[in-house]
């Protein structure tokens, strides 16, 4: 069912994924991308749970947006074992206007679909969504 505003349908594998990671902890992060063709969101790439931030980030490309999922786990203040489910606007200065566009009116419809998104992180460049801007926002 694509949106009228965006024109971009969310392939189911895209929430199921979000569902199992949610529910049974099954990923570390799942990437997502914009199949411009076909017109809809896709899974493009899955992080096992014993990866790092460090794996998620070298996961996106350098010139591309993408959106992603990262599952955030922490330690709190209380010393509380804590975990918080992040979406990821990755949209790097060097991508082409036309993808910057596509994935900015297509965001809000596609969060929507994923329902249990605790923090939204916008990001430019690696440095806007380093490990220390998770551990701010998780708190």
């Amino acid at each position: 069912m694509a949106n009228a505003a965006s024109g971009m349908a969310v392939h189911d594998d895209c929430k199921l994924k979000f569902l199992e990671l949610k529910a049974k902890r099954t990923y570390r992060f799942i990437v997502y991308k914009i199949e411009e063709q076909q017109k809809q969101v896709i899974v493009e790439k899955l992080g096992e749970p014993g990866q790092s931030h460090d794996d998620f980030a070298a996961s996106l490309p350098a010139d591309e947006c993408r959106y992603a999922i990262f599952d955030f786990d922490f330690v709190t203040a209380e010393n509380c074992q804590k975990s918080k489910i992040f979406f990821i606007a990755w949209s790097p200065d060097t991508a082409r206007v036309r993808s910057k566009m596509i994935y900015a009116s297509s965001k809000d419809r596609f969060k929507r679909e994923l329902d249990g998104i605790q923090v939204e992180l916008q990001a430019t460049d690696p440095t806007e969504m380093d490990l220390d801007v998770f551990k701010s926002r998780a708190n």
